[in-house]
């Protein structure tokens, strides 16, 4: 290259004189840890990479001991790797290329989720052909100098096996320690934290994979695991939660689909539904504010990566709560469509907007009026007489199938800010089918008339769904009561004596 000559002119292009390598410094580790990371949506990040290693079961144990929590898991039973994938999925910037359907795509998703929350990441593998593996991250060394640390291969085989009901051949488990969250919890809080965590879990998890759940043959599972004992104190199986899982449109002739022409991509499908009015369901309601899920339900390989917004082609509005498009966005790279690095966003380019303008369906209908049906729909609906409405209750925990509680959610207001009814198997006279402790909001049911509802089989946190579900009908509004009246305590005595009977004929069957 010729040296550079001095010019009034404007230089259209930079003149160098040469190259060096400036690779980054081991502060870049810190950057890391702040990305924003919400807690569900790291964990998302996780589960996003079992998805991609094939996996059929997901397994995300938070590790308690007594009133502290000390680990967080996420345990998969996909490919697994080797050393050398390890090394690559571990290092800060490490290229790997992602197939077209791949969820990870910028791949540093591992390293920011995790570190976002937790001081030290450790990440142990296995595959059919190569032993387990493992690489630790501790932030504070990971800051001096990028040293990552060689996992001893004893431990290393000795977490696999301790998991070997889920990694048989083939697997991989991610661990957080030193979790900041954790250390925040104070004496006594730790049942209160994990429910609101795990709620919120189940909801996140539920919603942006509820395309993968609907598959009998994935499953994620949320369980607290005491450490010492390997006892699951709580388990729950996350449930697809499909943003447009409604009984019936909230307008005939809906969903629809309409084909906008964006400039730079093509034809781009959006599928526009309208929501019944008032709707109780959780995939309504339960999802955040009404407000916030309107909008555009943006999916990138059937992951859900924007749940609502109108990405500034209007304001959200009370109007419009019942509107929501679905989106799948464009296999092929593009310059209108950018997925936000945590994957909880999509920005657009005005060319998208533009093509709203034009989007029409099959018969002519556009966009534009479908944005005026939904209003219309609202605006018609708040003039009805009011509907029937059910009385608020005090939500079931613990004890009842997830399946159960996600039901009631549907069918019934809860009360807010109420300690939910746990159920737990425990020793009782033989007169006593249930007990019920309202101090502790508890109904305890007696184990020696649980084979009557599991035969031979084990029985589990969540078992007898139908005789749990049927007593939370029963005697929920006691719990609300101040103190319990002579008339409601001959009817708990009554269904003792009848539920005791029962059960004692079933088991003589």
């Amino acid at each position: 290259m010729p040296p550079y000559q001095p010019s009034s002119d404007w230089q259209y292009e930079i003149p160098t004189t040469g190259s060096k390598r400036l690779p980054p410094a081991a502060r870049y580790v810190e950057s890391l840890a702040h990305q924003g990371y919400g807690f569900e949506a790291a964990i998302a990040d996780l589960v996003d990479n079992s998805i991609d290693a094939g996996a059929r079961n997901v397994v995300i144990s938070f590790l308690r001991d007594e009133d502290r929590l000390v680990s967080l898991l996420v345990v998969d039973d996909g490919q697994g790797m080797n050393d050398e994938a390890l090394d690559t999925a571990m290092t800060v910037g490490g290229r790997q290329e992602y197939g077209a359907k791949a969820l990870g795509h910028f791949g540093a998703g591992l390293k920011a989720a995790s570190l976002s929350h937790a001081d030290s990441l450790t990440v142990i593998s296995r595959t059919k052909r190569s032993p387990s593996t493992g690489r630790r991250w501790l932030t504070a060394r990971a800051q001096a100098d990028f040293t990552c640390d060689i996992v001893d291969p004893g431990y290393c085989q000795d977490l696999v096996d301790r998991y070997d009901g889920l990694i048989e051949w083939h697997g991989t488990i991610v661990r957080w320690d030193k979790v900041r969250a954790f250390d925040t919890i104070t004496a006594g809080q730790a049942d209160r934290y994990l429910d609101d965590a795990i709620e919120k879990l189940e909801t996140h998890l539920g919603l942006h994979l509820h395309r993968f759940l609907a598959d009998d043959a994935f499953n994620v599972d949320i369980v607290v695991e005491d450490v010492t004992t390997t006892e699951e104190l709580d388990h729950r199986g996350v449930e697809p939660i499909d943003p447009f899982g409604y009984r019936l449109p909230g307008r005939a002739g809906y969903p629809r689909t309409y084909t906008a022409p964006v400039e730079g991509v093509g034809d781009v499908a959006l599928t526009a539904h309208i929501w019944q009015p008032k709707s109780p369901l959780v995939s309504f309601r339960g999802i955040g504010p009404l407000a916030e899920r309107q909008g555009f339900y943006i999916y990138r390989n059937d992951r859900l990566v924007q749940a609502g917004g109108w990405n500034s082609t209007r304001s959200p509005e009370g109007h419009l709560a019942l509107a929501r498009i679905a989106i799948d966005l464009p296999a092929e790279a593009n310059d209108v469509f950018s997925l936000t690095v945590k994957k909880d966003g999509v920005t657009v380019t005005p060319a998208f907007a533009r093509g709203l303008e034009q989007a029409t369906d099959a018969t002519g209908h556009t966009f534009g009026e479908y944005v005026q049906e939904a209003q219309t729909t609202y605006r018609e609906a708040a003039k009805r007489v009011t509907e029937v409405t059910r009385d608020a209750v005090i939500p079931a925990g613990k004890g009842l199938d997830p399946k159960l509680r996600r039901t009631l959610r549907d069918e019934l207001p809860e009360l807010e800010g109420e300690e939910p009814i746990t159920f737990r198997w425990a020793s009782l006279a033989p007169d006593l089918f249930f007990e019920l402790d309202r101090d502790v909001r508890e109904i305890r049911l007696n184990k020696l008339y649980r084979t009557a509802f599991n035969g031979d089989r084990r029985g589990g946190l969540n078992d007898a769904p139908v005789v749990k579900s049927m007593l939370y009908l029963m005697v929920e509004e006691i719990f609300q009561k101040s103190r319990v009246r002579a008339s409601r305590a001959d009817k708990i005595a009554l269904w003792n004596s009848v539920l005791v009977t029962a059960a004692r004929c079933e088991m003589t069957r």
